[in-house]
């Protein structure tokens, strides 16, 4: 159970240090490439990891049912996109000198056809959307409360004003999520197998 209850909650954490390592990384003026960047990325490749199982353990608190099937692959197909996107930033500052260099190296990526829209401008956005409907999912059969569908979308769309407010993002995200922990621990001792007594 605790086990589960971390990777609720380690997915929105991780973005939430991102947008924290991302801020420490900018303060100098000089954002990328080079370790604050690969530390960012890092961190936040490391979070979107723990949505995995996260998100699994969130849809088993619904009874199965072609929605629930529906929007988890939903919310995995945008998962995994989102998680290129994150790589692909990775490989670009190994790669690059300078931020010019990395720049270049990123247009050349989007340049290429289909990858804009499947890793940048659309498909990644699935993530998040699945994310949303999986919790207002939960709050129809309270196991989340009624404000926790607005409030993971508003952590969600707080990055979109500016990357500056990821922190803030993340920890919405890890509010709204976080009142479906007792259903989480719950749904352990239920799957625990009984204790023979001899």
């Amino acid at each position: 159970m605790k086990r589960a209850a971390l990777y609720v909650i380690a997915g929105p954490l991780g973005i939430a240090a991102y947008g924290l390592v991302r801020l420490w990384g900018k303060s100098d003026g000089v954002y990328g490439p080079g370790f604050d960047w690969q530390a960012a990325h890092l961190v936040a490749l490391a979070g979107m990891v723990f949505f995995v199982p996260g998100v699994r353990t969130l849809a088993r608190l619904l009874p199965r049912s072609p929605w629930r099937t529906g929007v988890v692959a939903l919310t995995f197909i945008g998962l995994a996109a989102t998680m290129v996107q994150f790589g692909a930033d990775i490989v670009e500052g190994l790669l690059a000198a300078d931020r010019a260099e990395m720049s270049a190296l990123g247009a050349d990526f989007k340049d290429i056809p289909g990858v804009e829209v499947a890793f940048y401008d659309v498909v990644p956005q699935l993530f998040f959307l699945g994310l949303v409907v999986l919790a207002g999912l939960l709050a129809a059969r309270r196991r989340l409360p009624w404000w926790s569908p607005p409030l993971l979308l508003a952590g969600i769309v707080l990055p979109v004003v500016t990357l500056d407010l990821l922190p803030i993002g993340g920890l919405c995200m890890a509010l709204a999520l976080a009142p479906a922990l007792p259903s989480v621990a719950q749904q352990g001792e239920r799957a625990m197998p009984p204790v023979a007594v001899h």
